[in-house]
């Protein structure tokens, strides 16, 4: 029972394969296929991308500058508008190639600078600062959730593998924030959880058992905390009032509380 102990180099190997994962879906995209829209509204696959490319440069500098990092993030979340504006309209200015090379170097600074980290330090972030393998994780968190608008644009599959170990961990330890974003109070109690990990073997389980629970498949609980379906699409099986109002609001990336995904049914 239980997750394995994760290294940072762990998570710094898995985050590459990630990035690598989602390049094999867009390197041979035409220009008609970089802005097919995706689910999130008035997103194109370009957009996915260049939001990608913009914070792993935005990590990479969090690293590098945490001073001038820090200035930077506390300037975007002052300012008026859409937060995302700045790197839609870089990735809308550019053309394939050239949005997939930016994305292919900041990607590769992120690993440069993810795989020197000590994994004891701390990094500024929007929000908290983050331990260095949260911090990484967040990453591929990223890499793998924005992956999944574009398989969805796109009309394909891909197989769930292990590395959605680091998504559904970041998931749980989200809970907190999930609250916090929205200007709640955590409730008293805990949450069981039990996801049947991809490839079958021993349940990847957080907390006591006893209480609320969830459990479903590691690949739809890492859907519903990263937006990317609504519960009601999902097998998700939700024992308990705590359980049901966390799924309600769960949010395992940072920033301003997100606006979900309506049921499939009704479109996204």
């Amino acid at each position: 029972m239980g997750t394995p102990t994760t290294t940072l180099d762990d998570v710094v190997a898995d985050l590459r394969v990630e990035h690598d994962a989602l390049d094999v879906l867009v390197a041979g995209l035409d220009a008609q296929g970089w802005d097919l829209p995706t689910p999130a509204p008035g997103w194109a696959v370009r957009d996915q991308i260049s939001h990608l490319a913009f914070f792993d440069d935005a990590a990479v500098m969090a690293i590098d500058d945490p001073e001038g990092f820090g200035a930077m993030a506390e300037a975007a979340m002052a300012a008026d508008g859409d937060p995302m504006a700045e790197h839609l309209r870089q990735g809308r200015e550019m053309d394939g190639h050239d949005l997939l090379e930016w994305w292919r170097t900041a990607r590769a600074g992120l690993l440069e600078r993810a795989a020197g980290l000590d994994p004891r330090a701390r990094v500024v972030w929007f929000g908290p600062p983050m331990g260095a393998i949260s911090f990484v994780s967040a990453r591929l968190m990223e890499t793998w959730a924005h992956g999944q608008d574009v398989v969805d644009a796109l009309g394909v599959s891909r197989s769930a593998t292990a590395r959605l170990r680091h998504v559904a961990h970041l998931g749980v330890r989200a809970r907190p924030f999930s609250y916090v974003v929205r200007g709640r109070e955590l409730p008293e109690g805990s949450v069981f959880v039990s996801l049947d990990p991809p490839g079958g073997g021993a349940p990847w389980t957080w907390g006591e058992d006893g209480g609320d629970s969830l459990h479903s498949s590691a690949e739809e609980f890492c859907l519903v905390v990263t937006q990317r379906r609504n519960l009601a699409d999902t097998s998700l099986v939700v024992e308990g009032l705590l359980a049901e109002e966390w799924m309600a609001i769960a949010q395992a990336f940072a920033g301003p509380p997100g606006p979900g995904r309506a049921p499939r049914g009704g479109g996204d």
